[in-house]
């Protein structure tokens, strides 16, 4: 049963009770990234393994996305800066406690590739707060693998050099 959150702005990314925030380095380009974030929305099951299925909606104004576990989010994008920045908010969901939700991804470039820093800002239930801190360091493990997976997609194989022998 879907219930509507609180409709929060992109300075709920500052001011949330609850930030969870990650980074990590790919080899890709922003461009690279920027596409399969927010363009290629239904390729995400294919490098974000906690997501079953992703769909654009709204003809790219909102997202459906269903995790593993049953857990579904109706969302908004908030920001859509090519290169730069994917920012949703979610507007409803069936996971229990959680009161405003809202996500954003941040690219820059950096040492040939990107940076990716993914920020949740959250507010809910003491209980689900609690519960989210806990889940930090998985949370943190499943954006690592996510990124890597997504870098492996988007980073061409590297050939070994002529006469190096490798």
């Amino acid at each position: 049963m879907a219930r509507r959150l609180r409709p929060v702005e992109l300075d709920f990314l500052a001011s949330a009770p609850v930030r969870l925030v990650f980074s990590a380095q790919v080899a890709a380009p922003p461009t690279a990234v920027y596409r399969s974030l927010a363009v290629e929305v239904g390729s995400w099951p294919a490098w974000f393994s906690a997501v079953r299925s992703a769909a654009p909606t709204g003809e790219g104004a909102g997202r459906t996305i269903r995790l593993r576990g049953g857990v579904f989010f109706e969302e908004t994008v908030m920001a859509a800066d090519p290169e730069a920045r994917y920012a949703y908010r979610v507007d409803s969901t069936n996971a229990p406690g959680v009161t405003a939700l809202l996500e954003e991804w941040a690219l820059s470039p950096a040492a040939g590739g990107t940076r990716v820093r993914w920020t949740m800002a959250a507010d809910g239930s003491r209980p689900f707060a609690v519960g989210l801190r806990l889940a930090r360091p998985g949370m943190g493990l499943s954006f690592r693998d996510a990124v890597r997976r997504l870098d492996r997609r988007l980073t061409p194989a590297r050939h070994p050099s002529p006469g190096t022998g490798r």
